[in-house]
């Protein structure tokens, strides 16, 4: 037996050893070695540093110490850094470059993903720990930023369901685990719209007004798409951006602009409208666990205190889309 749990110790460790993303970057800034990332390192990866979470998270609900602020939010707040760091690589690769077996692992992930985080926020013993230190908060001399940092964790807490019963806490982790997944195949969608809309223009007068740089970008993605002699232009920003603010041609611009919109409008096996509808519903449902809440109403209040924040936060993602 103890040659076996040994011989399974030793097979971890080489696999650990094996994953660039579970090493330290010996790279110039600490780069990721996105050379070395392969696709099949990340699901071991997840896996790996969520049980390494788990276990920073037992030992600070495990500690016979009352909770105080250094050895429950400090630590807290210091946990997951590996998941943290793991989970930051994957989801800029997938929003930079994803292709269908990113997204299917991506598919996979992401209910798991969710679920570890529900685990950690429905942890009561945690919060209980989080939930002592918050309500002696005036008594503990505690600096600006570490009040910030205690208010934000208990509220955060607090806010995704934490004080729920049991049976709401089921509730609500499958309708995030749904969520996430409706979230992702939205995205997707997207994506695949973004990649399906061209505007090949083959009369160069219609290029009138566009600068020379982005003529020759539109006519190397032509030929690239076997259209040579020809003008491509997509939905990527570097591409329709300057088109409709350059273009001479109402009528392509026009045309362009439409295939921005309406994305995700058009009836296909890429329309999205569905996919909002099942969004909206767990969403209200959502609402309905959480009545104490009301999340929606809460963050419009904490935007409402700043301009800057409703424009990043309100504006930004609608423009930028």
């Amino acid at each position: 037996m103890t040659a076996f749990v040994l011989s399974v110790g030793c097979n971890s460790e080489k696999k650990e050893a094996a994953n660039p993303l579970l090493q330290p970057f010996n790279t110039p800034y600490e780069v990721p070695p996105f050379d070395q990332i392969k696709l099949e390192h990340y699901k071991p990866a997840f896996e790996f540093a969520m049980q390494q979470h788990n276990e920073e998270i037992e030992a600070i609900i495990n500690n016979s110490e009352a909770p105080t602020f250094e050895n429950t939010i400090v630590a807290f707040d210091q946990s997951g850094s590996l998941l943290n760091k793991v989970g930051n690589i994957f989801f800029n690769v997938y929003e930079a470059e994803s292709d269908e077996a990113m997204q299917a692992l991506a598919n996979e992930l992401m209910p798991i993903y969710s679920s570890h985080g529900d685990n950690i926020t429905f942890n009561d013993k945690l919060f209980q720990r989080i939930k002592a230190v918050y309500d002696q908060r005036d008594s503990l001399n505690l600096k600006a930023d570490e009040m910030r940092v205690l208010e934000k964790y208990y509220k955060d807490f607090t806010r995704n369901g934490a004080n729920l019963n049991d049976e709401q806490k089921a509730t609500l982790k499958k309708i995030n685990e749904e969520l996430s997944v409706l979230y992702l195949n939205f995205e997707q969608n997207l994506l695949g719209e973004n990649k399906k809309f061209t505007l090949i223009v083959d009369n160069e007068s219609d290029l009138k007004g566009l600068p020379e740089t982005l003529i020759a970008a539109a006519a190397k993605a032509a030929s690239d798409a076997g259209q040579e002699g020809k003008w491509m232009f997509t939905m990527s920003k570097a591409s329709w951006i300057p088109f409709l603010q350059y273009a001479e041609n109402r009528d392509l611009r026009e045309k362009l602009y439409r295939g921005w919109f309406m994305r995700g409008d058009n009836n296909d096996s890429l329309d999205k409208k569905s996919s909002i509808c099942v969004c909206k519903k767990p969403t209200s449902l959502d609402s309905k666990v959480l009545p104490h809440s009301k999340s929606t109403t809460i963050w419009q209040k904490h935007l409402k205190r700043s301009t800057i924040c409703l424009k990043k936060f309100g504006l930004l993602p609608i423009l930028f889309r």
